[in-house]
């Protein structure tokens, strides 16, 4: 494994950083207040080739790697956790599950307009009584010809009411020999009669980004439109959850910077006892955690990269760091706080929105609860990989 960053990383990670500190840092608080998504974000991260920064280029993407997708995450997040979120649902869900599993007819239908920006997609998993325990769901769909007629409802829905298409997984089988069998996927336009949807307000963290419902009541999808076979719908998410939380793990690295860079900052700037508090050891006690954590995930969402390049099961390794890099996002942004006193408190500074946004990812991609699971049944021998249908391809550069 090469540590060194290539000059395309460097590049990537240049694009994205100007676009994020630039463009959105100056605006996001006043939108964050608003508990709206700045209607610029979509529409820009779609021009600057971010939404497709690691499909290739046949499929409308840049053809960049999976370390240049996690750098970008990082940049996203160390502004908002809202610019993230979107590269987890619309790239790491909808688009690099479409490019594992698609045909090449649903990969030209699909992948080339989200990859290009031109549409927006999400990821439709969570049910009101499905989310950790995701064998429980719950929304059907019967075969009905050349069709399927979808009901049901997910919930917490990123990017809801504002995606084209959504990977929406849903039972088939209802009488399966496994709770985890009879799923199956499908790509569903979210303009097809018997889908609505809307948006969920009030919520702690990640309030300048959409996250919504979507419910169908005899929504007819073609057949077409299924992501693999039918009763493959398990395998289907599980590999869509594995570029989710790569990009989640990613992401909260960056916001463990961000609480990082402006604990520094402030330190430097405060004065306490006649002298700056970053001279009081306490105070760099929690700097030096920060400075650790952040080296720490950083390296475990690399590895996780390079073995996404080499087309290796990851699955290990990204539960690890996202497992890893959200709890310590959310131990950076209360020190942050801490350090900032009753400034921290006000959200006159960034660090009372990194704390509301940090509590979210360890909860969503799989809950920390389940990430230890998976480590557990690993280091136990009670989980071994098995090989998919199809594996995630590996990194080849063009030529």
């Amino acid at each position: 494994m090469n540590f060194g960053l290539t000059e395309e990383h460097r590049m990537a990670q240049k694009m994205v950083r100007d676009f994020s500190q630039k463009e959105v840092a100056p605006i996001i608080q006043e939108y964050d207040r608003k508990q709206e998504m700045a209607p610029f974000i979509l529409p820009r991260m779609g021009e600057l080739g971010i939404l497709g920064i690691c499909i290739p280029e046949k499929y409308g993407g840049q053809g960049m790697d999976y370390i240049s997708l996690g750098l970008a995450c990082e940049e996203l997040e160390a502004v908002d956790t809202t610019l993230r979120v979107v590269m987890s649902v619309h790239t790491g869900l909808c688009s690099m599950t479409i490019w594992q599993w698609g045909t090449e007819e649903q990969k030209q239908k699909f992948l080339v307009p989200l990859a290009r920006g031109e549409k927006v997609g999400a990821g439709a998993f969570t049910e009101p009584g499905a989310g950790s325990d995701f064998s429980n769901i719950q929304a059907t769909a019967k075969r009905d010809g050349d069709d399927y007629i979808l009901n049901g409802e997910k919930m917490w829905i990123s990017l809801a009411s504002k995606a084209d298409f959504a990977l929406v997984t849903v039972r088939t089988q209802k009488n399966a020999a496994k709770p985890s069998g009879g799923l199956t996927a499908f790509i569903v336009d979210l303009t097809t009669p018997g889908v609505t949807r809307g948006d969920i307000h009030g919520k702690l963290g990640v309030r300048a980004g959409s996250t919504g419902w979507i419910n169908f009541q005899d929504a007819r999808v073609p057949a077409a439109n299924r992501i693999g076979e039918e009763g493959e719908g398990f395998k289907v998410t599980m590999s869509a959850f594995d570029n989710g939380r790569y990009t989640v793990a990613a992401g909260a690295t960056g916001l463990i910077r961000a609480a990082l860079e402006a604990s520094t900052d402030y330190a430097n700037e405060r004065k306490a006892f006649g002298r700056p508090i970053g001279q009081h050891q306490l105070i760099q006690s929690k700097i030096a955690h920060m400075t650790l954590n952040y080296e720490a995930a950083q390296l475990l969402y690399l590895k996780a990269g390079w073995l996404k390049n080499q087309g290796v099961r990851n699955t290990k390794e990204t539960s690890a760091a996202k497992w890893f890099a959200t709890e310590k996002s959310f131990e950076a942004a209360n020190e942050a706080i801490q350090i900032h006193g009753a400034y921290g408190f006000s959200d006159e500074y960034n660090v009372e929105r990194y704390l509301r946004n940090a509590r979210g990812a360890v909860i969503y991609e799989g809950s920390n609860e389940i990430q230890q699971l998976i480590q557990a049944s690993y280091a136990l021998g009670e989980r071994k990989d098995k090989a998919l249908r199809m594996e995630m391809p590996a990194y080849e550069e063009s030529v």
